[in-house]
């Protein structure tokens, strides 16, 4: 498995997204990925503005509901679809997330759109190794 990345997972009637990183942060950004790519073909796409968002949550896996609960924001209330992302960690132990964005409409939609992330079976957390893992279920 490589250092860095993200893959989807079916489930029943539903979506797993996991990711794995070195970070939390770039763990946070792979899970963003992975969620994006489940319903959006953005590899081609160029974005048309830049969000820039602090999220802070009692606990890592908290955070992770946090950042898919934005991504689904953005799509849901502002009609935008992040292209790429970066997160660094926050002064207050929570996550600057850098979305580049661009209209739906520019996207071909590829899958079912996210509704909401599944309080169930949450994992943000380093292994023994000290690598993160980022898993995820999303209501589709």
């Amino acid at each position: 498995m490589d250092r860095q990345g993200h893959r989807t997972v079916p489930h029943t009637a539903d979506l797993r997204v996991e990711a794995w990183a070195p970070t939390r942060e770039e763990c946070l950004a792979e899970a963003v990925c992975g969620l994006v790519e489940s319903f959006a073909a953005v590899a081609a796409v160029r974005p048309g503005r830049t969000v820039r968002r602090h999220l802070a949550a009692d606990s890592d896996e908290d955070l992770l509901v946090a950042v898919v609960d934005e991504v689904i924001y953005l799509l849901d209330a502002e009609g935008e679809i992040p292209v790429s992302v970066t997160a660094e960690r926050g002064r207050d132990g929570g996550v600057d997330l850098v979305l580049s964005v661009t209209d739906a409409t520019t996207v071909e939609i590829v899958g079912a759109a996210p509704k909401a992330a599944s309080l169930n079976d949450l994992r943000c957390a380093p292994d023994p190794a000290g690598t993160w893992f980022c898993g995820v279920t999303i209501d589709v």
